[in-house]
């Protein structure tokens, strides 16, 4: 396939942390699209977005995504606003647009920036507009009172600009295509998809090579628990003691505790880009002034003023994957005066994160019983997303279903793969959510 000609289709997984893109090959498979540049991180694309002033730029902002937006961001962080994980309040109506630099940005202004930077860091392979798009969306969204039809509603103004065919497909469906590629004989499989924003589960009946129609859905469910959210329990757990939550301040003549909000918006990579405005970091002075220990709440004001966000998150990142190899890992974090080393123990983690995994296997049964299947008729378990390599996650496949029927691989590609696949069938309207 010429890589400047039109593609019949275009899978693109538009992930809570990462964002893959694939094309349809025209002969029955599909190519990961690899981005080009100093930057570039082969397929796989930082779901990020940052933004700086710049007077020759659209309303004075200008804007880089992916791996770019983060080498902007670490060149230049105090003059500069960097959004990660945007897509978990797509389905929000408690977000209506964020202020950044002073210029309103809905979802739909950062994704549409996102993905005209995605495009044109792809080398000219997406130049040529494709005759559909197939975009993959969660079973279940993340954030509070989510509401799918807005998430629709956003996603559609998102992607309009393309003026091309859209379909929306669950994710672990487009997994199951991938999965699906590989096999030389009939089987019904329960696809497990890791995001950075959801867990999601399908059911799919997969025929022998040749028929027709192959994979036929059965189930799907999910839950709003992830990557990000072990992420938050970490800093929870680990770093807002440091910065303050469980302490006390002075109010008139009443000892009181430091009231969780500022917490839960640090603890929220969606809401903690957000929060370096001068309304929140004076109510912050306001409540180092009177705290009775005053230092933590100084360190928070300090990360958040030094828009130490990103690195912290990496860290934390970092010491999260280390748990998935080791039993014992070091989180090792400094910046913006601030610094925090400690070691962390793979029990604890798992004992901070056990009713986030109790959720996900609620959510797994759940698409067994809708599919009104036990788990003897599962032939195979396809496991994707990062947070599928983390030991606990596997343990609850390991223990329902036996490790010989497990199969894992292409943790951040297959997703896209698969929705290329479906894109490139005759209807794929059919697998359409």
């Amino acid at each position: 396939m010429d890589n400047h000609s039109a593609a019949s289709a275009l899978g693109l997984d538009f992930g809570t942390t990462n964002t893959v893109a694939a094309l349809a090959d025209g002969l029955g498979g599909s190519q990961l699209v690899d981005f080009v540049g100093d930057e570039a991180t082969g397929p796989v694309f930082r779901s990020a977005l940052c933004f700086w002033e710049e007077e020759r730029a659209w309303q004075g902002v200008a804007s880089d995504a992916g791996p770019w937006a983060i080498a902007e961001y670490l060149q230049s962080p105090l003059d500069s606003r960097f959004v990660q994980s945007f897509k978990s309040v797509a389905a929000s109506p408690l977000f209506e647009r964020a202020s950044i630099f002073g210029r309103p940005f809905r979802f739909e202004d950062m994704g549409r920036l996102f993905l005209q930077r995605l495009v044109a860091h792809a080398g000219g392979r997406l130049d040529a507009p494709p005759r559909r798009i197939v975009v993959g969306r969660p079973v279940e969204y993340a954030g509070a009172r989510a509401d799918p039809a807005l998430a629709r509603q956003r996603y559609d103004a998102m992607f309009d600009r393309f003026g091309v065919e859209i379909v929306y497909v669950h994710e672990p469906l487009g997994a199951a295509h991938s999965y699906a590629s590989r096999l030389a004989e009939p089987a019904t499989i329960l696809v497990a998809d890791f995001g950075g924003g959801t867990t999601d589960f399908s059911i799919v009946r997969i025929a022998a090579p040749g028929t027709a129609r192959r994979c036929v859905p059965l189930a799907s469910s999910g839950v709003a628990i992830a990557g990000d959210r072990f992420d938050q329990r970490i800093v929870d757990k680990l770093v807002l003691p440091l910065l303050g939550k469980g302490g006390r301040y002075r109010s008139f003549d009443k000892i009181l505790e430091i009231p969780g909000g500022y917490f839960s918006d640090f603890a929220d990579w969606s809401r903690l880009a957000m929060m370096r405005n001068r309304r929140t970091i004076d109510e912050l002075k306001r409540l180092q002034r009177d705290a009775v220990d005053p230092e933590p709440i100084g360190r928070m004001i300090a990360l958040i003023e030094h828009e130490q966000g990103f690195p912290l998150y990496d860290a934390v990142g970092r010491v999260k994957r280390a748990l998935s190899e080791s039993e014992v890992a070091a989180f090792r974090f400094a910046g913006g005066g601030v610094e925090i080393s400690a070691e962390v123990r793979r029990a604890d983690f798992e004992a901070w994160i056990a009713d986030d995994l109790r959720r996900i296997e609620a959510a797994m049964e759940a698409a067994l019983a809708k599919a009104g299947l036990e788990a003897a008729a599962i032939d195979r378990i396809f496991l994707t997303g990062g947070s599928s390599l983390i030991p606990a996650i596997r343990a609850i496949f390991d223990r329902r279903f036996g490790a010989e029927r497990i199969a894992s691989g292409g943790e951040l590609t297959s997703i896209a793969h698969g929705l290329a696949l479906i894109g490139a069938e005759p209807d794929p309207a059919e697998w359409a959510a």
